[in-house]
């Protein structure tokens, strides 16, 4: 057994949770309609990598499930915002924004480290399938990081000196 297996685990769960984070991020912020269409945008390059790594993963003897068709957010941010409203601690919606923007950063990144991982043990396993999947892959991994660092350096020195 290698860790092939492994790392396709880790990062199909990792896209899944990366697109489900964009989703729900962008429904959070619909009065943001360029932060909702990005989101949006670069939800489906998860959604499409997911299924990619599934496909993959199966002449792996891994199955894996198929990507969510309409991700939910989860629970605890849900019950944790309808609490807040209710006792009347909201964050106000630019820190809600800084928060889930950094919350999809650090997502982000955790995706791009087993893209990386899965291009050493596919380069070290002459597996030339999984390779171009990563090469394929990870650029735009790289580019939702870009995008998520950009809005964080652009949107945090006005909403951090407003408070």
């Amino acid at each position: 057994m290698n860790g092939i297996p492994i790392v396709l685990r880790a990062l199909h769960d990792g896209e899944r949770e990366l697109e489900r984070q964009l989703l729900a991020a962008a429904d959070r912020h619909r009065a943001e309609p360029e932060f909702r269409h990005v989101a949006k945008d670069v939800a489906r390059w998860s959604h499409e990598h997911a299924e990619r790594i599934t496909r993959a993963a199966a002449s792996h003897d891994l199955r894996l499930p198929s990507s969510m068709n309409h991700p939910e957010p989860g629970r605890l941010p849900t019950v944790r915002e309808a609490l807040g409203r209710s006792v009347g601690r909201q964050p106000a919606p630019g820190l809600l924004l800084l928060r889930d923007l950094r919350d999809l950063h650090l997502t982000a990144t955790e995706n791009s480290l087993s893209w990386e991982m899965l291009a050493q043990v596919a380069q070290a396993a002459k597996d030339t399938r999984l390779l171009d999947l990563a090469a394929d892959c990870h650029p735009q991994t790289l580019r939702q990081l870009r995008w998520t660092n950009t809005m964080i350096k652009t949107l945090s020195p006005q909403l951090l000196t407003s408070l």
